[in-house]
């Protein structure tokens, strides 16, 4: 059974693409707006680097295995109930954060903010593939991506503004503003997409059956792990920019602009125009163009980490052409794999989340320190990263692709 997406008028439309894009938000803002005050947080705990670095770890862990949950949970109850009641645990695990008195409490609290910022991403991305058809959802994912691709960008200004002026606790204030900001906003204009006749069952039994055909689904599973090899070629320089930065490049702490904001321009600029010829352009075409942009991009990492000298520009270039691949696919990318289980939406998005957050977690733990003892090494990596999405893609089925 196919469920009929809800036809929305346009002013809606914009609004309902709005709203999602930030509730998704949540995510990379609680990621990054607090990375300006690690010092400060480890001078006022008595703690180290890498045991601070654990609250970034270990959020990271319990927003992947939250997303699985809340998937199910919103195909069984809805999708604003699992938004709502994820914001208002987030807001509480934000203030439980900012008033922490020591760091276990702090710890904690910011293990409850990753289990409860999962809602928001699963549940979004839902929404707008039930509220849309596919080119029109195409079309609201790309805007959602050009919204979402500025978070990284703007969270570490906000984040020291923040700091300088009232210490480490307000950033955590200002999330739980936005989270009380974000819950009035879905309260007064957005309502349930996901009609009654088509939830599903919560018995744990279904809901490992329906987690199983997942993995099991050939078309879905090449389509998540395609995701995951080409996202992870870019996060292999966004987890290892450190590196990059003061390694190769001999740059200062003050230089991190220089590389994320080319990233999030290419990417935002993608997503723009995959939302631009979301009507006129086939979903391979799309893929096709994307993946040949990624593979162009790495080749020349390729080639000028082997010819050229370190050099901001020649370093940053050949990644922006990248990112721009990255930001044409994944709405595109999106669709499709949530197309793959249209009774199932919140689950199918929670795994494709879950699959990529994995996919990340595995290049900072184990394939960056292997491979930054070089920029070749590193460009290697994202070109290897590349030819094996462009395999994957190959042995996707043809239908509906």
């Amino acid at each position: 059974m196919q469920p009929t997406p809800l036809q929305q008028p346009t002013q809606t439309a914009a609004r309902v693409t709005l709203i999602v894009a930030l509730m998704i938000m949540i995510g990379p803002l609680s990621i990054d707006t607090y990375l300006p005050s690690f010092v400060s947080i480890e001078r006022e705990f008595s703690v180290g680097r890498n045991l601070l670095m654990q609250s970034l770890s270990l959020y990271m862990v319990a927003f992947a295995l939250s997303s699985l949950a809340m998937g199910a949970l919103s195909d069984r109850f809805g999708r604003l109930p699992v938004i709502l009641v994820s914001i208002g645990f987030y807001l509480l695990a934000s203030l439980a954060c900012a008033f922490a008195p020591d760091f276990a409490t702090f710890l904690v609290a910011r293990i409850f903010q990753g289990v409860f910022a999962a809602g928001s991403m699963v549940a979004g991305r839902a929404i707008l593939r039930d509220a849309f058809e596919p080119q029109d959802a195409q079309r609201a994912m790309s805007r959602v991506m050009l919204l979402f691709g500025l978070a990284p960008a703007i969270a570490p200004v906000i984040g020291g503004l923040l700091h300088d002026s009232l210490g480490w606790r307000s950033v955590f204030h200002f999330l739980a503003i936005y989270a009380a900001f974000i819950g009035i906003l879905i309260v007064t204009s957005l309502r349930e997409t996901l009609p009654q006749a088509q939830r599903q069952s919560l018995h744990p039994r279904k809901v490992m059956q329906v987690y199983l055909r997942t993995l099991a689904h050939r078309r879905f599973l090449f389509l998540v792990l395609i995701v995951s090899a080409y996202f992870s070629g870019m996060f292999l320089y966004i987890s290892g920019a450190p590196v990059v930065i003061f390694d190769f490049l001999g740059r200062g702490s003050d230089d991190f602009g220089y590389l994320f904001i080319p990233l999030v321009g290419g990417m935002m600029c993608g997503a723009w125009w995959s939302g631009r010829v979301a009507h006129s352009w086939k979903a391979r075409r799309s893929v096709r163009l994307a993946l040949a942009m990624m593979l162009l991009g790495a080749t020349l990492n390729i080639v000028q980490a082997y010819l050229l000298p370190g050099q901001l520009v020649t370093t940053i270039a050949p990644l922006m052409l990248y990112s721009f691949g990255i930001g044409l696919a994944m709405p595109v990318m999106t669709v499709l794999a949530l197309d793959c289980f249209p009774l199932n939406r919140g689950s199918a998005s929670a795994m494709q989340g879950f699959m990529q957050l994995v996919g990340s977690a595995l290049t900072a733990a184990l394939l960056v320190p292997l491979v930054s003892v070089s920029p070749m090494h590193m460009a290697a990596s994202q070109l290897g990263l590349v030819l094996l999405s462009l395999l994957l893609w190959r042995y996707v089925p043809v239908e509906n692709r």
